[in-house]
């Protein structure tokens, strides 16, 4: 197969929540919430943020900083949450912007032959100010604000497909997600590409690499 595009994930596969921003918001979460340990916070607000992802679609829709606000005043009312809630949404939207890329992320850019366009959940905003202080260049950002829906809805990759010019089997996406990335981009016949650096993942439904070096064998 000829691909003509890459389709790549942000959170998780582009970049890494380990930034300082991130750091600080965990930390918010641990020392005025009854969340002490950070494993258990993370765990907490990630579950929502998956959870109203799923839920917030189409004629429901709501975006990321509408979701961290919901989460946020959920967190008061169930674990004592007890700060500035305006406080907490700036450093959740700076973790957005200034998460680190992974190492290889720079080199597949440069390596890679195909245009790349960006696919995330977060608002096209933060995806943009990202690139720009990382000085990246993908030939284009769909984000979920675009479609009115989240990964893993077909719209998303459905839009990407339309932007980049090209038919499901043209295109490949790489993401680090199985519910999100693979289930979304098979959904619609896009060649979905499981990234898990860890090694330990298992997926019949994609192709499952380490790193994103390996992917560029894949596309030549």
């Amino acid at each position: 197969m000829s691909y003509k595009a890459v389709f790549i994930d942000y959170t998780g596969t582009m970049v890494e929540q380990a930034g300082d921003d991130f750091k600080k918001l965990v930390k918010i979460f641990c020392t005025y919430s009854d969340l002490k340990n950070p494993m258990e916070a993370v765990a907490y607000v990630w579950k929502l943020v998956k959870k109203y992802e799923g839920e917030c679609n189409h004629d429901k829709f709501i975006t990321e900083l509408e979701i961290v606000d919901t989460i946020v005043r959920r967190a008061m009312e169930e674990h004592g949450l007890d700060y500035d809630i305006d406080e907490i949404k700036r450093v959740w939207e700076e973790s957005w912007i200034h998460e680190p890329l992974f190492d290889d992320v720079r080199g597949f850019f440069e390596k890679c032959p195909l245009p790349i366009y960006m696919i995330t959940n977060d608002g096209v905003y933060y995806a943009e100010k990202s690139m720009e202080e990382k000085g990246l260049k993908p030939a284009g950002i769909i984000s979920a604000d675009m479609v009115r829906a989240y990964k893993p809805c077909r719209e998303i990759f459905e839009k990407a497909l339309e932007v980049a010019g090209c038919k499901p089997e043209e295109a490949v996406h790489i993401g680090d997600s199985v519910v999100s990335d693979v289930e979304g981009a098979s959904t619609v016949g896009i060649q979905p590409v499981l990234i898990d650096r860890s090694g330990k993942e298992k997926c019949d439904k994609a192709i499952v690499v380490k790193s994103l070096d390996e992917v560029i064998n894949l596309i030549k």
